[in-house]
């Protein structure tokens, strides 16, 4: 047996399903990732192979790590966008790219992974000793399973794939596994004196609650203490927004109850988040108390002022303070309904405000009109939706109710172009049951639409939402094009709509199109819409 064949054997008995990548790359050329009962799923570009990884692993909590593979030099080059989100938003993956051969790794202008990779991975090794097969690439899927979850990588040298390592069976490799890491009990303590002692607290949720699959403890925790809850984009669903406490999710289009909220509370709860300032994600706020729970104890104090810190896993950390707040309350604290009420109120007024562009019947459609739509159509327990980057996610971000956990694959950071499509079809293949939607516009589709054909050669019925106003956001960008007969043409359907009176009836024209197993892209000629919903900027309470 070589290193090819044995770390296609050691992905096997990492529970890896999928290899995503592009050619060249002795794991997909020699048909071993095959052999070992791995599907090899080759995209049209390295970044949406690693997309689609990356939506493996978000969609699966993190219990099956998305792995992807390239060949040297311009496919490491090309690749380091996907890696570098997968980063930015702490998802676990392990790359596995071809490298130059020994000799020659080092020369200039050669381009070394193990290197350039440093800065966005959260492992980069180079494996270079045949006998150390086992231990490398067990300490990338190590690092990728615990602790805050981000990429690893082994560059792997290209005369190294065929050397020999003898049999399988005697290198005794022993799978990973992961690790929860509980709180300190005083700090539990301390965490629940000031959610009990505020006038105003609230309850604010990240994607931590999502890899510790901690929805259970969340919700049962806000109810305890009757809680107002909002979550970060990344954390969209992990608490139903159709839930009377529900706040929505803060990014930078968000609803008004969410910034009504945060510029009351005394005291802000975040569990399963970074507080990492963002454009697209929650604005702390500075003049209360923050109690923080975190995985990643670098990121307490990074830059919130935080009075009591709680690092450990979200399941756990929830777990006891529902068990602590069950000893110290005699019954309901007399809350929920007037929280509720007012989140009610909030909510009402703010939707009224939007009610004529959530209804427009004028052409061009109004992009808000579309989002209504799919939020009144999709099956909401077995939909799985994302939205592209710029306009596609301000405006599905605060109009689109998530009421499942993992119904939404949001993100926080900055966020390349064309990132929807590779989570939608990542979803897709771990989630076959899944009704997987990505919505995107015009510069997105021209940065990835040839992966269209991805989804078709590798029967991933999608549904595509295409806002085209011809142009990217506000931005003077002429685009042309006609997609939904370029999808006709790489084996997909392609629905072209203009009338907002059918609007309707050619998205339920798609989801039927998607749940008879066909690739479906619904193109919707939009207008120009700038308006954002950004109560954070001129709301008042």
């Amino acid at each position: 047996m070589d290193v090819t064949e044995a770390i296609a054997q050691i992905l096997a008995e990492e529970g890896t399903d999928y290899l995503f990548g592009f050619p060249s790359n002795p794991l997909l050329d020699s048909g071993a990732a095959e052999e070992a009962g791995i599907r090899t799923i080759v995209a049209r570009q390295e970044r949406i192979a690693e997309h689609m990884a990356d939506g493996v692993s978000r969609i699966t909590s993190g219990n099956e790590v998305g792995v992807f593979c390239c060949q040297h030099g311009p496919g490491t080059e090309n690749s380091v966008p996907g890696i570098a989100q997968a980063y930015a938003e702490s998802v676990p993956m392990v790359a596995l790219p071809r490298g130059y051969d020994r000799a020659k790794t080092d020369v200039d202008p050669k381009f070394n992974s193990f290197l350039n990779y440093q800065h966005v991975t959260k492992t980069a090794e180079q494996l270079n000793d045949p006998d150390a097969v086992v231990e490398t690439i067990r300490r990338a899927f190590h690092a990728a399973r615990n602790g805050r979850p981000r990429p690893a990588l082994v560059e792997v040298p290209m005369e190294v794939w065929d050397m020999e390592v003898g049999e399988f069976d005697d290198l005794g490799y022993t799978p990973t596994s992961g690790s929860r890491v509980g709180p300190d009990e005083a700090g539990v303590e301390a965490a629940l004196d000031e959610l009990l002692a505020a006038d105003e607290p609230v309850l604010f949720a990240g994607q931590g609650v999502n890899y510790a699959e901690a929805w259970e403890p969340l919700r049962a925790f806000a109810e305890l203490l009757e809680l107002p809850v909002a979550t970060s984009l990344n954390a969209k669903g992990a608490f139903p927004e159709d839930h009377p406490l529900s706040l929505g999710a803060a990014s930078k289009s968000e609803p008004r109850q969410l910034a009504h909220f945060m510029q009351e509370t005394d005291c802000l709860f975040g569990v399963g988040c970074s507080f990492s300032t963002t454009a697209y994600g929650l604005t702390v706020p500075s003049d209360n108390t923050i109690v923080h729970s975190t995985l990643d104890t670098g990121d307490i104090d990074k830059e919130a002022d935080v009075d009591v810190a709680l690092p450990g896993d979200a399941t756990l950390v929830l777990e006891a303070l529902v068990d602590a707040a069950e000893e110290r309350l005699d019954g309901p604290r007399g809350r929920r309904d007037d929280v509720a009420a007012e989140i009610d109120r909030v909510r009402s007024e703010w939707l009224a405000d939007w009610e004529d562009r959530l209804t427009d019947d004028t052409a061009p459609i109004s992009p808000y009109r579309v989002v209504n739509e799919l939020d009144d159509m999709l099956p909401k327990e077995r939909a799985v939706v994302t939205a592209d980057a710029g306009n596609p996610r301000d405006f599905m971000s605060a109009f689109y109710t998530a009421t499942e956990p993992m119904s939404y694959l949001g993100w926080g950071k900055t966020t390349q172009l064309g990132y929807s499509l590779g989570l939608a079809l990542g979803a897709k293949i771990a989630r076959p049951e899944k009704l997987c939607v990505n919505v995107w516009g015009d510069g997105a589709v021209g940065m990835v639409g040839m992966d269209i054909e991805t989804a078709t050669r590798e029967d991933l019925p999608v549904l595509s939402v295409y806002l085209k106003n011809h142009e990217m956001a506000s931005y003077d960008t002429p685009f042309g094009g006609d997609l939904a007969s370029v999808t006709e043409s790489l084996g997909g359907k392609g629905i072209h709509v203009e009338d907002p009176g059918e609007l309707r009836g050619a998205l339920a024209e798609g989801i039927e199109s998607v749940e008879d197993g066909t690739y479906t892209l619904v193109q919707v000629i939009t207008e120009k819409e700038t308006e954002l919903s950004r109560p954070d900027l001129h709301y008042e309470a």
